[in-house]
This record gives C-alpha cells, structure tokens and sequence, in this order.
C-alpha cells in the first residue's frame, strides 16, 4: 500500500516543533462513542515502533471501557504476523506490510488474508547527535554509511564524516552505526527504502528498540541512527532527506509526507483476523473504531506520529464494515 497514492488527494496541516511535524487532526473524522455490551480480553503483539500508541490507545479505550483487559507486547513487527495467525493476539500492529510468506502461512491456516488497517503515518527518520552540523544526506549517502553493498548506487563506501562534506575536527571522524535489530518492521523498512535492499554493513550496533537508536546517537558524537519521528528528543536532530545525491533535500514533517517529497514516509498497521463477508467481533471492532475516531488520532497527534486524513480513515471504516 502506498502511502503517496493513498493520501495525497488529502490535506494535511502541519506546524513545526524542534524539526519534526505535529499535524492537525482531521474535523472530518467520527467521533468516537461507547458502545454497549463490550467486555473480555484484548492483546496486541507486535510493533516496538507502535508500542507506546498502543498504550496509550488502550488508555483510551479503558475510559470508554473499564473493565475490558488489554495486554500489549512489542517485540518487533515480525512477532505479528505469528502471534495472528496463532490466534494468540487480537491485533497485531506493524510497522511495515506483512510480507508475501507471512501473509502465506496465515491464509493456510484460516482460509483467508488478514487485514491491514492503517492507523497512522510515521517518518521514518535519521537522527545524528545534536552537536552533528551535517545539513542533510541523500538516499544514495545513507545507503553508502549503513550498508556494505551499496546498492543505491553511491560512488564509494563511507565511513568517516568528512566524506559527506563536514570539515575540521569532524572531517577525519569514524561514523558511529546505531540500527535496530533484524525482527523489527523499521529495520525491514530501512533496508528496503534506504539501503536498496541490500545488506547492514557488520558493525552496525544493533539495538533491541527505537528508543535505544536514539539514546545511543544522543550519548556519540560520532553517532547515527534511524528510528520513527515520534522518538525524537533535544539530544539529537532528525536530518533533511534527498532522494538523489544533489538533489532538494527535505524534512520529516507531516506536509512532506503526504506530498511524497520525504523519501522515508509509511503507513502505520494494526492487523486483525476478519474473515469475508463476516464482521469482527465486537471487541475488535470497538477497538479498531476508536483507533481511527478523532479521538484516536488525537492520541496519534501526542506521540509524535502524523494523523490519518479523515478520507482515508473513513474509507478504511466502510471497507472494513464499520459504520
């Protein structure tokens, strides 16, 4: 699912806060309202990118619904697609699609595809530490730092700061590598969008979530890192992005995002189990219609991430049956 394609018919307003962008949450989405008869046990299992908004969407929920019991895991995106299939969670939050052999053992098990709800819009961000006065990278530049095969077709493999123009006591200074691990969606999605597919160079410091790219860049001088906009602090700047060396470089902000014009913009899922032609239950669907009500994506709003045009929440209610 494209995220250029899907919502670039739409508005979104941006402010800018410390280099990131805080979006207007949609007038035109529902307001949530408390339905009857909703009780039980809800879990999720999956995204570390999404694991604090789903926290705190289950706050949300709780006020409407105080005695239903929400557990949360977030190990990785690639605990998902599993824990669904297994039937041992409700929802499964992602950070990138699922992948045509997730998807695979999923449908031998039920018959059927599960269904990918979009929730929010991250930018997926390369931070350096907050002394770094690099002005931004391109695609190509950021595939030649972090991969060994530089398939985004940079002329040379980089390993010092100097080589992407910084001079003085930068110019002769080692880059430092901060990346998530291997069983994470932004990990999958980095390699994917910024590294051409190819591969980590071997001295990446692999690191068991986003908040630990961040705190590592925070506390080297030297440091690099990726990881969602909402993760962003004072201690380290989210760069400007081109797609090609020399060309416009542009920030992480939300209007950037839904032009197309930041090269490392995605969608946010929560997938669910919902057979054809069946509704979800009504725990599922309670939850799910929270997520992308107003009061969802105001949630959405705090953490940092970018709200869902209301066109594009309001499509994905009607397809999933949710009126």
């Amino acid at each position: 699912m494209n995220l250029k394609k899907l919502v670039s018919a739409f508005a979104v307003t941006t402010v800018f806060v410390s280099g990131a962008a805080v979006a207007d949450v949609d007038s035109g989405l529902p307001v949530y309202e408390r339905a009857s008869g909703i009780s039980g046990n809800l879990s999720s299992e999956g995204s570390d990118t999404l694991n604090n908004l789903m926290a705190l969407w289950a706050e949300e929920f709780n006020e409407f619904y105080p005695n239903v019991n929400i557990q949360i895991q977030g190990a990785g995106s690639s605990t998902a697609p599993a824990a669904l299939t297994e039937g041992t969670a409700n929802v499964g939050p992602m950070s990138r699609q699922m992948r045509a052999s997730e998807i695979r053992a999923f449908e031998e098990r039920h018959g059927y595809e599960p269904t990918a709800v979009p929730v929010a819009i991250d930018l997926l961000a390369v931070y350096v530490n907050q002394d770094n006065p690099i002005e931004g990278m391109s695609i190509p530049q950021v595939d030649a730092v972090f991969s060994d095969t530089r398939r985004c077709d940079h002329h040379e493999d980089i390993t010092r700061w100097g080589q992407l123009g910084l001079e003085g006591d930068w110019q002769n200074r080692s880059i430092t590598l901060y990346s998530r691990n291997a069983v994470s969606g932004t990990y999958g999605y980095f390699q994917e969008h910024a590294l051409c597919g190819g591969d980590f160079k071997a001295s990446i410091n692999e690191q068991p979530g986003s908040a630990s790219v961040v705190q590592g860049v925070s506390e080297s001088r030297n440091g690099i890192g990726y990881s969602g906009i909402g993760y962003l602090t004072s201690q380290v700047r989210a760069i400007p992005l081109s797609r090609e060396t020399g060309g416009e470089l542009f920030g992480p902000t939300g209007e950037n995002a839904v032009t197309g014009d930041y090269p490392l913009a995605r969608f946010l899922y929560v997938y669910v189990n919902k057979a054809p032609g069946e509704d979800l239950s009504p725990l599922d669907r309670e939850f799910v219609r929270m997520m992308l009500s107003r009061q969802g994506q105001e949630v959405v709003n705090r953490d940092g991430f970018v709200p869902l045009p209301a066109a594009v929440a309001n499509r994905t209610l009607k397809e999933l049956g949710i009126e």
